[in-house]
This record gives structure tokens, C-alpha cells and sequence, in this order.
């Protein structure tokens, strides 16, 4: 797989990151239709550790980007882009956070609590027989089953959802695996939200209100600890703002507007 996907003519001064970890491709809608204003470009992070990825970025930076850039991450790519700016400030000229994961561990029990209550028996049946397999270590071809699990959270994730196409490539377990163990821990320690303290730019969070992940998780810590922050929530609108009826239009219009 290649390690960027390039949309529009160059310069390229936004990047936006896809979620997961593990599920590269996901963010393409997002980054075509950007793509009619400005060059994009759109990573693809393979590697298994959270510091392989964040230079994995670098280099993607380093080979094609016109720094300091745009960082946009969706969902666990919200968390990427934050270690990354934390780390190079001075390649990050702004940083937009799209359907973050909550900053601290108090708000992450409530995703999974609020996701099954989303799902009728069978659907929360399901869920839990993937759980139990993913974490069996005899149990082969996780990656399938990794997307297995995805489809079905994405009806919970969901308000109102268009027919937007899929356009991921095949999941990554073992990068899932490997990257959010790490930064999971960051966030029991507290030292996520110390990255704040190496943030210079503007923050921007983009949210929506059905999204399971809690709002207040990403606006509450994150107003106390930046100096230049801007929580905007969509209304109608679930964990990808881009596939709902309602909210998309709101979301492209206030994602460029924030870029």
C-alpha cells in the first residue's frame, strides 16, 4: 500500500489522517471534496507503534507537504495529530480535531455504554461475539473481523446516514492493537492532555452530537488547557460528520472555514 494518497494539484498544504488506528482510506470523501479548493494530501499510517506513526507522518511531511500545514485527523487520527503537533510545532500551522476521542478516561467508558444501547439484541449479540474473538489470541484473520465489528458500530455511530460509498481499504489489526494499547495509556496518565503544554497553533474541534464519543470529553478538557481553542458541535450528526444527511453540509462548510 502506498504511504499517501495525493488529491488535487500541489502545493499541498492540508493533511487530514484517517481513523482507526488501522483504517486507511476511510477519510477519501473528505479529502476529495477539499480537494476542489486546495491540494491535500492523505496519509496511510502502517506501522504497528504509536512513535513508527508518528514518523511515518514526518516523512510523509517531509517528502510532500508544504510546512507547516493543516493537520486534520478524524476520530483516533484526532489523537495522531495531536501527538504529532506536540511534537513538531513548528510543522503545524493549525490543527483540526474531527470526531476526537475524549481526552480523558473519565467520558471513555460512555462510548461503548452508549453504542450498545443503539443496537437492537442481535446487533448487541454480535458485537459482544466479535469482542470476545478479537481478544482471543488463537482466533486468526482479526482483520475481518476488526471490520466486521466496524460495520456494526457505524450504525450506532450514525444519526441519519446517507449511502456514502466505504472507502477503506482492508482494516489493519495488529496496528489497531499496538497503537491504541499506547495511546490509551497516554490518556490513563494523564499525559495526553500535558501535550497541550507544545501546542502553539490554533485548535479546532469539530463535533457532532450524536457522535457516542462524549462531547464534553473533547471541548471541557481541552478549553481548560489551550489558549487558542474553538469547539464547534453539529447538530444531527454522528462520528462521520461527511455521511449524514443533515449535518454534511454544515460540516464542509465549517471545516473550511477552520482550514
Amino acid at each position: 500500500m502506498r504511504s499517501v494518497r495525493k488529491w488535487g494539484p500541489g502545493p499541498y498544504p492540508v493533511v487530514i489522517l484517517h481513523g482507526g488506528p488501522g483504517a486507511p482510506g476511510e477519510v477519501a470523501p473528505v479529502a476529495r471534496e477539499l480537494s476542489s479548493v486546495m491540494g491535500v494530501l492523505e496519509p496511510f499510517q502502517t506501522a504497528t507503534t504509536l512513535e513508527g506513526q508518528v514518523q511515518e507522518l514526518s516523512s510523509v511531511l517531509a517528502e510532500n507537504g508544504t510546512e507547516p500545514v493543516t493537520l486534520i485527523g478524524f476520530s483516533w487520527g484526532a489523537f495522531l495529530a495531536w501527538i504529532f503537533t506536540a511534537r513538531y510545532p513548528a510543522l503545524v500551522r493549525k490543527l483540526i480535531l474531527v470526531s476526537s476521542p475524549p481526552f480523558e478516561e473519565q467520558y471513555a467508558a460512555r462510548i461503548t455504554q452508549t453504542r450498545m444501547t443503539r443496537l437492537n439484541k442481535k446487533g448487541q449479540v454480535e458485537v459482544q461475539a466479535l469482542l470476545a474473538k478479537l481478544a482471543d489470541p488463537d482466533v486468526p484473520n482479526k482483520n475481518d473481523l476488526l471490520a466486521k465489528l466496524g460495520t456494526l458500530l457505524a450504525r450506532a455511530d450514525a444519526y441519519d446516514p446517507a449511502n456514502v460509498p466505504d472507502e477503506g481499504f482492508h482494516c489493519q489489526y495488529d496496528v489497531f492493537q499496538g497503537v491504541w494499547d499506547e495511546a490509551s495509556e497516554l490518556r490513563k496518565k494523564q499525559i495526553l492532555l500535558q501535550m497541550a503544554k507544545m501546542i502553539t497553533c490554533p485548535v479546532v474541534a469539530i463535533h457532532g452530537d450524536w457522535d457516542p464519543h462524549p462531547a464534553e470529553g473533547v471541548n471541557d478538557p481541552l478549553a481548560k488547557v489551550l489558549p487558542d481553542f474553538q469547539f464547534v458541535l453539529l447538530e444531527k450528526c454522528g462520528h462521520r460528520p461527511w455521511t449524514e444527511r443533515t449535518a454534511s453540509e454544515n460540516f464542509y462548510k465549517t471545516l473550511v472555514g477552520a482550514i
